[in-house]
């Protein structure tokens, strides 16, 4: 198999939302604010060649969707459908990719399943071939947000991708699954062995997370870890709907990832796209071997 890193539109939220309790004395060494106290992100999704030639993507980032009084609100910063043009760049396109692989349905994860917005034309599907893999346990979430991210979710999404007749929804178990020996708790139909799927509730009910290739491959961290800032355990963001639990889960996770030398794979930090985890004596994690940018890396 191979991998590469896949960039979407950028975007830019508020610091001290991105980095929950931690001081902004702290946070603004992570990643400096602008005027209007917003952090820089990424919105970067993993493409994989499985050794069947089938192509997954992982992701597809905040898209350029949203209205324009919306993409300033939530603060999109290019014009046009960056994720297309990054497909572009490595000779393809959405139409060549055969499954999108969905940690969960906040518009800066799947945003970019949908054409870029026009005025007055309703949202379309992009990826025509694709089957859509979701978790079961999140797809309740979406279908009836709750209050505290109702606004996180785009509405139209949940119908146009049931109505593609190409969802899966992979059922994994409502406890928390993180760590050994539950790891790879479930497969879909869609790509077998080749991709494990577990589960974690503390940024949102039911967030998929997937591990390609096994011991020495690579985990699509979704919104667990954002980016490295977030590998140290007491950092979670003000979106996160119980953060307690998931430093809880990020602690098993990494602990299982330093074990089997899993890779991380970041979606929202601005320079750097996957890093390998390391723990020291005292129990700290932290992060080498950073890699900006993943080109045809074999997994």
């Amino acid at each position: 198999m191979k991998a590469w890193s896949i960039e979407g539109n950028t975007q830019r939220l508020d610091g001290g939302s991105m980095f929950g309790n931690v001081p902004r004395g702290m946070w603004q060494k992570w990643l400096g604010p602008d005027d209007e106290h917003r952090v820089p992100l990424a919105c970067r999704a993993l493409l994989v060649e499985l050794d069947d030639g089938r192509r997954v993507l992982f992701e597809t980032g905040i898209g350029a969707f949203f209205e324009p009084k919306l993409k300033q609100r939530f603060g999109v910063m290019e014009d046009g459908h960056k994720l297309l043009e990054s497909l572009q760049s490595v000779g393809l396109s959405d139409a060549d990719i055969d499954a999108v692989v969905l940690s969960h349905l906040h518009f800066d994860h799947a945003g970019g399943l949908l054409a870029a917005f026009e005025p007055g034309v309703a949202p379309t599907l992009l990826f025509p071939k694709a089957k859509f893999l979701v978790g079961a346990n999140h797809w309740q979430r979406a279908l009836q947000p709750h209050a505290r991210d109702r606004a996180s979710f785009i509405p139209e999404l949940t119908h146009l991708l049931e109505a593609s007749g190409r969802l899966e929804l992979i059922e994994l178990a409502n406890e928390n699954t993180l760590g050994t020996p539950l790891v790879r708790a479930a497969h879909s139909d869609t790509l077998g062995a080749a991709v494990g799927f577990y589960q974690s509730n503390g940024h949102t009910p039911g967030l998929m997370l997937a591990e390609i290739g096994g011991d020495g491959g690579i985990v699509y961290c979704a919104d667990l870890i954002p980016g490295r800032p977030w590998v140290h355990l007491p950092v979670t963001m003000g979106y996160d709907r119980n953060p307690e639990m998931l430093i809880d889960e990020k602690r098993a996770f990494l602990d299982d990832k330093v074990e089997r030398s899993v890779r991380l794979f970041y979606t929202h930090d601005p320079e750097c796209a996957m890093s390998s985890v390391v723990r020291d004596a005292t129990g700290r994690f932290s992060t080498n071997a950073e890699m900006t940018v993943v080109d045809a890396l074999t997994i």
